[in-house]
């Protein structure tokens, strides 16, 4: 038995591993925010800096994906993975042992660093040692299943850490995770080479980089700023003249970092945007929904955590599902039904979104088919992206692949926040209108529900009840506008699919396996 089959026989023993790394650098993209509260008392953050601490992690990790992908190409993605886990528990234990604001930034952002080229490296691996496409669309189920446990469970776990612990936990509990990930992989994972060795295409990585994080800086920046602001337009236009300046100089070196050329394969921008569209839609719907336990609701932080189980339960479970349904029915039709189902998920909870709505009634119905339309699509969608490259390019397109997730779901943050206020600020600015609030209060009731329920806290006690409706009130009716507006986006996002997106899958050629 030669090296390649032996790896090959290992291939399901060597994707737990590749899914534990996928968790630990997805779950600290969500994990934070519980932790927000706790952040601005310890380490006496402002809103701003509370903003950054976790956009911080998301500018890099997102901005530095394609340098990660091409790295990983050309130097052995098992070594760049391992050597990016490393780096990921040093500064996990730098951010748990933060004593200010700005320590606590930059560590989070070296943690988003580390993650680039941790995430593109186990869609790679995953790609290689699974070559038979009905194993590998499997695989790929439980590797999307993953990413969504993943974002659930954040919440969750840094509730129940925050309960008994200080914020630092939420950090140092990565550390025997990313211990364990790297023995196992050490023993485990075969190192996989490109057919031939290429040439570092230094002027790409940097290019790329600078492009994709100003373009998630302006998306992330977008809503404080000003959309019409001159920052945030600058911002684009720059991103986009340097993306371009990208497209150019990797159509003319002779190893780029990316073929751009894969952007006029159909399958692969229409995966790609499939992935993007889901990841919009998920990301804007825990925006609003977490907001809503919380503060319609009334659920604790971790209450609020473990409302949204549900959801990670469904995903886990109908991921693979999807999968192996895409090899039956074809990739196109799985695909498109599951952004319909999002869609219809995000109509539900956006008609129903209101105090008295049951928990156990329309609200979990609603997650059910937004979990169900995450299912369907993340893993056939993936397999339309990855299928369309050649071993050489694998790196670089699980990064783009995971670039439009992280660009999908800042987008679906920053789009959905920005349609909520635009309902929701004016409706309690005309609530307010005749009461005797300050400026300054009202103000900030115009921009969160937070702020608006402590200014009826201290209104009168017979007023309070009508207060309270109104914001309630304003919320419910920025919830319904911001989820039609996502729900349109994913029966956008649905007809692509249905029109470019493949059937079956098609077996490709496979990466050459190597002992170290």
């Amino acid at each position: 038995m030669n090296a390649a089959s032996a790896h090959h026989d290992r291939r399901w023993l060597i994707l737990p591993v590749l899914c534990l790394s996928v968790f630990l650098v997805v779950v600290d993209n969500t994990i934070v925010n519980v932790a927000l509260p706790s952040l601005s008392r310890d380490l006496g953050a402002s809103i701003t800096g509370l903003q950054w601490i976790v956009d911080a992690y998301s500018l890099a990790f997102a901005g530095l994906l394609l340098a990660g992908g091409g790295v990983g190409d050309r130097l052995g993605r098992k070594g760049v993975m391992q050597v990016g886990l490393v780096f990921f528990g040093v500064f996990s234990v730098f951010a748990a042992l933060s004593t200010t604001t700005g320590q606590l930034i930059s560590a989070r952002a070296l943690m988003g660093v580390a993650a680039a080229f941790v995430f593109p490296a186990t869609l790679a691996i995953l790609t290689s040692v699974f070559t038979d496409p009905s194993e590998r669309q499997k695989a790929l189920g439980v590797w999307g299943a993953t990413s969504g446990l993943a974002v659930a469970f954040g919440p969750i776990t840094g509730g129940a850490l925050l309960e008994h612990f200080w914020f630092g936990s939420i950090f140092l509990v990565n550390v025997p995770l990313v211990l364990i990930t790297l023995v196992l992989g050490q023993i485990l994972i075969p190192k996989i080479l490109a057919p031939e060795r290429r040439r570092f295409d230094t002027p790409g990585v940097l290019v790329s980089t600078v492009g994709v994080t100003l373009l998630v800086l302006a998306i992330i920046q977008g809503p404080q700023w000003g959309w019409t602001s001159v920052g945030t337009l600058g911002c684009f236009a720059a991103s986009l003249l340097v993306l371009a300046a990208f497209v150019i100089l990797e159509l003319r070196t002779a190893e780029p970092l990316l073929d751009v050329r894969v952007f006029a394969i159909p399958k692969f921008s229409a995966g790609a945007m499939a992935i993007a569209v889901s990841f919009f839609c998920l990301f804007g719907f825990i925006f609003l929904i977490t907001q809503y336990f919380q503060f319609v609701k009334g659920y604790s932080t971790l209450s609020a955590g473990v409302h949204t189980l549900p959801f990670a339960i469904v995903s886990a479970v109908f991921t693979p599902i999807g999968a192996v349904l895409a090899l039956k029915v074809g990739i196109k039709l799985v695909s498109g039904i599951g952004l319909l189902a999002m869609a219809l998920g995000l109509v539900i909870v956006g008609l129903t979104g209101t105090p008295d709505a049951s928990y156990f009634g329309w609200i979990l119905i609603s997650m059910v088919f937004l979990a169900l339309g995450l299912s369907f699509n993340t893993a056939p969608a993936t397999e339309a992206v990855m299928s369309a490259l050649t071993p050489e390019q694998m790196g670089a397109g699980a990064a783009v692949n995971n670039t439009t997730r992280e660009l999908g779901g800042t987008l679906g943050v920053a789009v959905i926040g920005s349609v909520f206020a635009s309902s929701y600020g004016p409706r309690i600015a005309s609530a307010f209108a005749g009461l005797p609030i300050p400026r300054g209060a009202r103000s900030a009731a115009q921009d969160s529900i937070a702020a608006a329920l402590e200014v009826v806290g201290h209104a009168p006690a017979a007023a309070r009840p009508a207060v309270e409706a109104s914001v309630f009130s304003a919320f419910s009716s920025g919830l319904e506008v911001a989820c039609f507006v996502a729900a349109g986006v994913a029966v956008a996002g649905a007809l692509v699919s249905f029109r470019f997106l493949p059937g079956r899958a098609e077996r490709p050629e496979s990466a050459t396996l190597t002992l170290h």
